[in-house]
């Protein structure tokens, strides 16, 4: 028996934020001192460092759980499936639905019930749950739902990583302009056929690294707003990821009995181009090999880092055929991985 993904589907903002928007921005550095660079060089240095030429943000009439459902109601259609025959929706997502213009978050209900509510599912044995499990989230949930499915306490399942962080982001922080929005989705099923979730690996760094990501106060120290922001410490992020998710690459291969030579694909959560470049590098290093060309698709520099929204959106536009020169064949070995808020780090070795 497999576990395997047997639909996708992903939603992507229309509305398109360029680099040049954040020319006109007070960027302000953390202790409120004025950075003595123009926003011009500013903005450039991030983009040899991220990668990042565009991100997209959702219009101020959606919210986090009705783009959820978007990307849902595509999988669903995707595996051409019966909705009421799904047994749970986990979400992945960090702060909730955030009204546009609104300094709060609402995540009461949860968003897997929101999400339930508006896919039109009536079958109360479909049960709707959120995580939160930072950048990570959804790849989480996919582990969680083959837990479900493995022990027959699901047939199939639900997983969905959705975020609207323009929504979370301080307009006086460089650091904003790494975020966007998105939101990916898959169908998880119990399958007759070989293949799917060979091996997983997850771990939670928390002594010294759990609030490397964290939420803070605007870099304007002259405003009083008691609202707060997604805020990190980018250079002890890349030092920790550097360090340790290769390593947890490696174990995940290891436990799924395949060679690193069988690997075709890694989609890793698209947070900056340079650190994820480096950990490949260090993984295939860790295997006394270079890293293949064409091995690491890329996303960021179009959609930005929609945290949980990542990989999944990553792995659905290749299925469809969107990403230029990338695709994914049957029999396939790739590898789904991501590092994030918690400190957590997990990944998936997964043959298509």
């Amino acid at each position: 028996m497999g576990i395997k993904i047997t639909g996708t589907g992903s939603y992507i903002p229309s509305y398109i934020e360029k680099n040049e928007n954040f020319y006109n921005h007070q960027f302000l550095n953390a202790d409120g001192s004025t950075i003595k660079n123009s926003n011009e060089v500013i903005v450039e240095k991030f983009k040899a460092i991220t990668g990042i030429n565009e991100r997209r943000y959702v219009t101020e009439d959606l919210n986090n759980s009705d783009i959820a459902t978007f990307a849902a109601e595509k999988a669903i259609a995707d595996a051409k499936i019966d909705r009421e025959t799904i047994d749970y929706i986990i979400v992945a997502h960090n702060y909730g639905d955030i009204l546009h213009d609104s300094e709060q978050s609402d995540t009461v209900p949860s968003i897997a019930s929101r999400v339930k509510h508006l896919l039109k599912i009536r079958n109360p044995k479909c049960v709707g749950y959120d995580i939160l499990f930072g950048c990570p989230g959804w790849i989480e949930g996919v582990i969680q739902a083959k837990a479900f499915i493995a022990s027959g306490i699901a047939q199939r399942c639900l997983v969905i990583g959705s975020e609207t962080l323009s929504r979370v982001i301080d307009p006086h922080d460089r650091d904003s302009m790494i975020y966007g929005d998105g939101a990916g989705a898959a169908i998880i099923d119990k399958s007759d056929l070989e293949g799917g979730i060979l091996a997983h690996e997850t771990a939670t760094f928390a002594f010294d690294e759990s609030h490397y990501i964290f939420f803070g106060k605007t870099n304007d120290k002259d405003s009083d707003a008691q609202r707060k922001y997604i805020k990190m410490y980018g250079r002890k992020i890349y030092e920790f990821a550097l360090t340790n998710v290769p390593q947890a690459l490696k174990s995940c291969l290891e436990k799924s009995g395949k060679s690193i030579k069988d690997v075709k694909k890694i989609l890793i959560h698209q947070a900056n181009e340079k650190m994820d470049e480096a950990i490949v590098k260090r993984f295939y290093k860790l295997h006394n090999m270079d890293m293949p060309e064409g091995v690491m698709p890329m996303t960021i520099n179009k959609l930005g880092n929609s945290s949980v929204a990542t990989v999944p959106t990553l792995y659905d536009v290749i299925l469809k055929g969107d990403l230029e020169n990338q695709n994914i064949n049957e029999g396939d070995v790739i590898i789904f991985a991501s590092v994030g808020a918690g400190m957590n780090i997990n990944a998936i070795v997964y043959q298509y």
